[in-house]
């Protein structure tokens, strides 16, 4: 069974290794702000979703990761319910995430979860392809 959860400053050295997208800062400081899921099979971190707010008021999903040898079991799935969950708990009424254009196995999950694409943003001086964002309707 997989329980999601808040990260806790326990939780700080697995992120550290898994996520190698931010600094320690600024993981540290999503710690605090409770911007940081993490999920457990029993006692084992397996994955997690960080996230902010895109315009200071539109939860956006900055990323997600599940370790390789717990992929395919629902694991990305049950932190993004949660995640929505939360959010909408919290009076969002819309999601936002992303991913490079040329990424299309998270586009096919994000579509598969329900996210549309709204639109492509290139950034030539910090990435090699476009990056695409999606939007999901919480209702």
């Amino acid at each position: 069974m997989i329980l999601i959860s808040a990260a806790t400053d326990d939780d700080i050295e697995w992120l550290l290794r898994e996520d190698k997208w931010i600094g320690e800062d600024w993981l540290r400081r999503c710690v605090g702000h409770r911007e940081y899921l993490v999920a457990k099979e029993d006692t084992i971190l397996v994955g997690f979703l960080r996230f902010s707010m895109f315009w200071g008021k539109i939860p956006y999903m900055d990323m997600i990761r599940v370790v390789p040898e717990f992929r395919g079991h629902g694991v990305g799935e049950t932190l993004t319910v949660f995640w929505e969950t939360l959010m909408r708990e919290q009076g969002a009424s819309l999601v936002m995430t992303s991913s490079q254009q040329d990424e299309q196995e998270p586009q096919t999950w994000h579509r598969r979860n329900g996210y549309k694409e709204a639109g492509i943003l290139n950034l030539p001086k910090i990435q090699d392809a476009a990056e695409v964002f999606f939007t999901k309707a919480l209702c």
